[in-house]
Formats: C-alpha cells, structure tokens, sequence
C-alpha cells in the first residue's frame, strides 16, 4: 500500500481530476485543492466514493489564500502537482491582470508556503505558450521563449520562480511543458467540461455527437491549408508524465524542463476530418470570430522526455477521439456545474 501523499492543485479541473484519477489508482493518497472558479466539484466527488475518503480529501482553495492550514493539517506531504491556473489564450488577452493574479502571484504564495513546510517537490504544469511563435520544428526545450500572450507570459514567469528557488532554497522541481491536450479517460470516468470548451478535438467530438454545433474559432494563418498546425496529445499519456516526473524526483532527479507532445502535428481541418472518419459522423463546420493570440505552427521535439522519464505516448489521436465519444454520450453535458459555498469537503 502506497502511503505518500500527493497536493495536487487545480484538481477539479481537466487534467488535474484525470491526473488525481492516476495517481489514486497507484495507490497514492491525494489532498487536492481548487477554487471551483472554472474547475468542478463532481470529479472529486466522483473519485472520493471510489477510492474512499482516506485515499482523497478535498477542499475549497484559491491558491492566493493563506494555505497555511492545508500544509499545517498535511504533514507528511511528498510532492506538490500544480494545475491551478488560468489557461485561455483569448481570455487572457482580454483580462491579462487575471492571469497574472491567478498564475503567477498564487503560484508564488503555494511555493512560499511549500518551503515554509519543508515540502521541495513540485511537478508543475506549464504550455508550449512559453515559446511564442515557433522560429523552427520540431521545438525542443532550448527553443526562444517569447510567449505572444499573457497566458504564456504568466507561465513563464512561473517556471522562471520555480527556477530561482530551486537555485536559492532547494526546490527540486519537473517542468511540463503541455502541448495540445485531448481525450479523456480509457473508462469514461473522468473527462472535459468545460463550458465553454476551447479544445479542438474536445469541441470536433461534440459536433460529431450532436451536442453543440461545431464552431471554427481559429485565424487565418500561414499553413497550408490556413489553419493552425498543433501537436495533440493524449490525456492520459500527459497524466502518466507526472507519475512518471514524481518517481524520478523522488529518486534524486536533477530540475528539468519538458516538452509533453506526440513529435508530430496536425492542422485544424485535418483533425475535423480525422474526428468524421473516426466516428462515421459528417457534421457541419461554421465559422466564428477568430480567438486572439494564437500562432501559426506547434510541434514538439519530444526526445528529451523519453531520455529523462522514460516517457512516450502510447495512444494516438484515433484513441483520444474514442476516449471522448464515451465521456460524452455518458456527460453530454460535462460535469454539472454548482455553487460554492463550504470551505472544505473531507
């Protein structure tokens, strides 16, 4: 029986609830925080009566509260799993002073209370945003980075924290640079709800489905077809990074940056087709105003992942899209979303 305890923040949220998932399911026990602003409480609850209130506890936490009594009642915690953030690109060109607050300013409260508690581990999640726009590809880890937005900003300004306290105070600390997230769980348990989404293959699956129309958000840009060329990267594969990043850290791990991707891209369109042809559905493609800050191309160099963790993806995009149309033909409409009021759930 696994007896290390896991912090995990924003674990309400897409990945978060799928990594808490993964992580219980390695028998670790899990204290999970989110502030419910854009995460939800069901996953928790969910994953709290399948793995029992002693495996999971959760509470109601904005990382810019003092979170002095979650580490005074949690002695024994072996690594922080960071999500918490603010994560739309467009959003953030329209309100840059909530990204900022959000990921950077509660990143450095969570860091300052985690060395105030001797807690040194930290596996945090950041974006291929950091890079801005791609000067060539594959983009590895040395890449420039000049985030276009102030979503990539506050990310980097982030990694940039953890980078000096782990050269002053010891932090030792995983770097995972996300590319373009998709899919749910193998089982159907646990999967997207954002409302609205803004993920690709999350938003294809439910045209498909005929749960929401099908809307094109992205701009013209230079491809070859016009439309942004990403790396999409299965859920699970990304959630298996952190185990992964926790058990190297744990066996004395030297601070790394990764990128998390498949090494390979597709563009808009091509994965509208793959979702068509995957689930045997022709749907309808509109057209909507086109989401600020995006750039054209985004593909990972993913060797140094494979050389440090021993981590690759195993599932492809045709398992993502499967993945997604069991989440959503049991949660057509994600996770229910509630009123928050309770300052914490045991």
């Amino acid at each position: 029986m696994n007896s290390k305890i896991i912090l995990i923040t924003g674990a309400g949220g897409y990945i978060g609830s799928v990594a808490t998932y993964l992580f219980l399911q390695k028998g670790y026990r899990v204290v999970a925080l989110d502030n419910f602003l854009t995460g939800y409480r069901e996953p928790l609850e969910v994953l709290q009566k399948k793995f029992g209130k002693n495996k999971l506890r959760w509470f109601k936490k904005d990382l810019r509260d003092d979170l002095t009594p979650i580490f005074k009642n949690e002695k024994k915690i072996s690594a922080v799993v960071h999500f918490a953030a603010s994560c739309s690109v467009d959003e953030s060109m329209k309100n840059p002073q909530l990204y900022f607050s959000n990921n950077v300013c509660g990143t450095g409260n969570l860091l300052e209370t985690m060395l105030r508690f001797d807690v040194k581990n930290m596996i945090f999640s950041s974006t291929c945003a950091v890079y801005g726009e791609a000067k060539y590809l594959p983009v590895d880890e040395n890449h420039p980075t000049q985030p276009t937005n102030p979503y990539g900003e506050s990310k980097l300004m982030a990694e940039k924290m953890l980078a000096w306290y782990g050269r002053l105070k010891g932090l030792k600390f995983v770097i995972l640079r996300y590319f373009n997230v998709c899919g749910a769980t193998d089982d159907g348990l646990v999967g997207d709800a954002k409302k609205p989404s803004f993920l690709l293959v999350q938003n294809a699956v439910r045209g498909a489905l005929k749960i929401h129309d099908f809307c094109l958000t992205c701009p013209v840009v230079d491809t070859p077809d016009g439309t942004p060329i990403r790396d999409y990267v299965n859920v699970i594969d990304v959630g298996e990074a952190h185990l992964a990043a926790f058990k190297y850290l744990l066996e004395g791990g030297k601070n790394e940056v990764l990128n998390l991707g498949t090494g390979g891209g597709d563009s808009v369109l091509e994965i509208i087709e793959k979702v068509k042809e995957i689930t045997g559905v022709s749907f309808d493609v509109k057209k909507t105003k086109s989401r600020q800050g995006e750039y054209a191309k985004m593909v990972a160099a993913v060797k140094k992942a494979k050389r440090v963790l021993g981590w690759e993806v195993k599932r492809a995009i045709s398992d993502s899209v499967r993945s997604l149309v069991i989440w959503y033909e049991k949660h057509p409409n994600g996770w229910k979303k509630q009123n928050f009021h309770n300052a914490s759930k045991s």
